[in-house]
């Protein structure tokens, strides 16, 4: 395995001034914040890091899922036959933790029926024939003075937007910046990490558009009196940290804070710890502990949203692996099908043994491409060997890796014995159910047990059991 670093000690002063003043242990020996366990994973991003983003145009039918969020699917509000607009509503939100989806190109609605999303689920889905003149609903793309909107209109704009959680998680994004109590929040998180193997949508758009992701931070703060805003960005993206910590050098409420390259940095309970040394678990949300947190492509559509009058339409994808012949960065249409993007980057220079939607370590494995590009998509990563195929378990040697990898604290040789005789009980006494499924156990597995799988079994048969209770 290969761990690439390319922050220079010299080059920590700069940006670490006011890291310095952090808790010691979750800062390491060259000034980054970081936290405990974690794994280094071949990076891979050399292969798409200094590939400029391209737009992408679908030229095929777009097929919009009304379930591409956490919480309940979207309501359909048109028919076969209806004519639709770039940045209509299609479907609207079905309860209260749910999201709109909007329509990113014009042209017919064919069909409202079940197509399958990368998770292999069949998900009721808006099927629109594109007509290649992306006319667009009235007074979208005008600006918008954000310092002139209350709180409330400016939660409106981002619910109305379709905006959810673009890291993955696909929590709606209006839901989260309206907590309980918003007098408590004391840190909104911008994770610019990225910390997932092969990604660099993130990167890019942290080099090509950082003013957009300062301005919807700065949106962000206006819903949160007391609030600072921190961008967290892994030490191998020096680029990226070096262009924000200029830009807000001269802003009082928001810094850049230069995290460890560690997997799993990007997730949320390990980036709030590392920049704030709070604690968050599994029956807590971050805003308990006066934290929201948000993905660089989530602030950066809040933005376009509430100062450019302009939708969720889009994702930033990245395409690349071994097997893909011009890794890229793409802007591509949401409901675009994954197979018009292998296209673009040139298709195969060799038959992939595994695609992938996202990353290595979290990532679902495909086994068909003719699948819809939607809100949590964020990558598509070809490889030409399936490593994990090849793999053969053999006993626990109990060496303890994956104990020292865990960044939950957890004890994955334990929970795996449980997990064998599916004692649910157990398992819950193990604390499974703190499991983040991140992979860091399986991946520092000498033996090849693959424990996150039996991890996330367990996980679902605990959660079905607690609702048939």
């Amino acid at each position: 395995m290969v761990y690439l670093v390319r922050w220079q000690e010299e080059e920590v002063p700069r940006f670490c001034q006011r890291i310095s003043k952090m808790n010691r242990k979750r800062v390491n020996e060259m000034g980054l914040a970081t936290f405990k366990g974690g794994v280094h994973p071949y990076e891979g991003k050399e292969l798409s890091e200094n590939q400029p983003i391209e737009v992408l145009m679908p030229k095929g039918e777009l097929v919009y899922p009304v379930s591409q969020h956490i919480g309940a699917p979207a309501k359909p509000l048109v028919k076969k036959g209806d004519q639709v607009l770039v940045g209509q509503k299609i479907a609207e939100a079905g309860g209260f933790v749910s999201a709109h989806v909007i329509c990113s190109v014009s042209g017919t609605v064919k069909a409202i029926e079940p197509r399958r999303m990368a998770n292999g689920n069949m998900v009721n889905s808006i099927v629109v024939d594109n007509d290649g003149e992306y006319k667009t609903v009235e007074g979208m793309g005008a600006d918008r003075d954000p310092s002139s909107l209350s709180k409330d209109e400016i939660l409106n704009i981002v619910k109305e937007a379709g905006i959810v959680g673009l890291g993955g998680a696909g929590f709606p994004t209006h839901v989260k910046l309206a907590p309980k109590d918003p007098s408590k929040i004391d840190y909104v998180i911008v994770n610019g990490a990225e910390c997932e193997p092969y990604l660099t949508s993130d990167y890019r758009l942290m080099l090509e558009e950082p003013e957009k992701i300062i301005g919807g931070l700065k949106v962000i703060l206006q819903l949160f009196d007391h609030a600072k805003g921190i961008i967290g960005i892994e030490n191998n993206k020096p680029e990226a940290i070096a262009k924000l910590t200029e830009l807000v050098k001269d802003e009082p409420k928001i810094e850049v804070c230069p995290l460890k390259t560690k997997y799993p940095q990007g997730g949320e309970r390990t980036l709030i710890y590392a920049v704030t040394g709070r604690k968050v678990n599994s029956s807590m949300l971050p805003a308990d502990v006066g934290c929201i947190v948000d993905n660089v492509d989530t602030v950066l559509s809040i933005y376009m949203a509430v100062c450019k009058t302009t939708p969720l339409l889009r994702k930033i994808i990245t395409v690349t692996g071994d097997a893909i012949a011009n890794p890229k960065n793409f802007n591509v249409r949401l409901g675009t099908c994954y197979q018009e993007l292998i296209d673009e980057a040139g298709g195969f220079k060799t038959e992939p043994e595994k695609v992938i939607s996202g990353g290595p370590m979290m990532g679902q494995a495909l086994f068909d491409v003719t699948i819809p590009v939607s809100k949590t998509s964020s990558a598509l990563t070809c490889l030409s060997k399936d490593q994990v195929a090849e793999m053969e378990s053999t006993a626990c040697i109990r060496c303890g890796r994956c104990v020292a990898a865990c960044p939950e604290n957890l004890v994955p040789q334990k929970m795996m014995r449980a997990a064998k005789r599916h004692d649910l009980e157990m398992f819950q006494k193990l604390n499974g159910m703190e499991c983040v499924e991140c992979g860091s156990c399986s991946w520092g597995c000498p033996a090849r047990i693959q424990l996150t799988q039996a991890f996330r079994e367990m996980r679902a048969a605990v959660r079905a059991g607690a609702k048939k209770a």
